[in-house]
């Protein structure tokens, strides 16, 4: 299947179908039922769940494959969202223009940071990405207002330019199609959104998981996975691996780079806040808690985080009542107090521990979760097959 075997081949058709079917999937509560809380089949999330896919992504192509950590990858999420936004204040609103813009720029300035990142290995290559991102996100912030509009954020305002406005919409779109549209379908206690920006987004989402993909089984991704195995041994060879990581380094901005546009694409206003040190970190943990140096692991990590992020901080107080006011005031009361330090503003608190029990009892991530079951289950079914077998052999049918 466009040149992939069949194991990488069945996946890609999982991650498909998925996709495709995310609002089904995401909404398995009725609408008017309490577990409703817990549905994330609504755009702005959807949006986000493969928008930071294709960032995390793009951060595993450097992290799984080489194993250099880098802690300033929201730099070029925050550079491909002012590119985007600056081409729709120039040009139009349309997201043929925004979307290459802001992955070449992206890419240009990750070439500058890495290629000085580079010349150091370790928790020093860490260190300085770090740092070359809390520089850019101080001048987006303070010193290159005149770019970035300072604090503000940039958007878009009716005497930019646009010199190829038109008639087209004023909001962002793609060919006249507005990444707003969003159709309903009701069926029973059921309400599924079908947001256009979503299924937008997901077309580029699955082209970078192909991609990424196709890096990972390419003798550039064998090399890859040979620096991050003994960097050193292959500089003894007369190899210089410099370019091999540059070039990791350079496509993970760029995928960076096409996130920040398509959040643009969403809202066509960004802020420095996109190029904060925890930005950076989020994508870390996204790739952790699903795997490093797997395929599916950043999909997954993206999906659980930014789950974590929408659904369990809008839980407050009265919605944790609501749940308990079965019970005496005197068992309600304390249950509320308690499970509010882990909901609303104390998400943090879950994730944190929800990330704890990951690396403890998974540490290959959610893939190896999932992994664990798959063989669980192949093993009951062997047990099972290989007992009916001997069950055969002793009580052989009467002829």
């Amino acid at each position: 299947m466009i040149g992939l075997n069949s194991k990488d081949a069945t996946l890609f058709f999982i991650v498909i179908l998925m996709t495709m079917l995310a609002p089904f999937l995401l909404n398995p509560f009725p609408a008017e039922s309490a577990l409703a809380q817990f549905n994330a089949g609504y755009p702005d999330l959807m949006q986000r769940f493969v928008i930071y896919a294709i960032f995390a992504i793009g951060f595993n192509i450097l992290f799984g494959l080489t194993g250099y950590l880098s802690f300033g990858h929201a730099a070029f999420l925050g550079v491909g969202s002012y590119a985007a936004v600056w081409m729709y204040k120039l040009l139009n609103f349309n997201v043929i223009y925004a979307l290459p813009v802001a992955v070449i720029v992206a890419g240009l300035f990750s070439v500058v940071i890495g290629y000085v990142s580079l010349r150091r290995s370790g928790i020093y290559f860490s260190i300085l990405t770090l740092a070359f991102a809390q520089m850019s996100y101080n001048l987006a912030y303070s010193v290159l207002t005149p770019v970035t509009n300072g604090e503000t954020g940039l958007q878009v305002y009716n005497n930019d330019p646009q010199m190829f406005l038109g008639d087209g919409p004023r909001t962002p779109h793609f060919f006249g199609m507005e990444m707003r549209t969003n159709a309903q379908l009701d069926l029973g206690a059921w309400t599924f959104n079908f947001p256009l920006g979503y299924y937008f987004a997901a077309l580029l989402m699955l082209a970078s998981f192909y991609l990424a993909i196709r890096i990972f089984r390419s003798p550039m991704g064998m090399m890859l996975r040979a620096i991050k195995s003994n960097q050193t041994r292959m500089s003894y060879t007369g190899l210089n691996t410099r370019p091999y990581m540059l070039a990791a380094f350079v496509i993970s901005g760029m995928y960076a780079g096409l996130a920040g546009g398509l959040l643009a694409a969403m809202d066509p206003l960004t802020g420095a806040e996109r190029m904060q040190w925890t930005a950076s970190g989020e994508v870390v943990l996204m790739t952790i808690l699903g795997g490093v140096g797997t395929l599916l692991g950043p999909i997954l990590g993206a999906g659980f985080i930014k789950y974590c992020e929408k659904i369990f901080s809008k839980i407050n107080e009265n919605v944790l009542h609501s749940w308990f006011d079965v019970l005496p005031d005197w068992i309600e009361n304390p249950l509320v107090w308690l499970f509010a330090r882990f909901v609303g503003e104390g998400w943090h608190l879950t994730l944190g521990l929800l990330f704890m029990l990951v690396v403890i009892f998974l540490p290959g991530g959610l893939v190896q979760g999932g992994q664990k079951i798959g063989a669980m289950f192949r093993r009951r079914n062997k047990n099972a097959g290989g007992a009916e077998g001997r069950a055969a052999q002793q009580n052989p049918p009467a002829e």
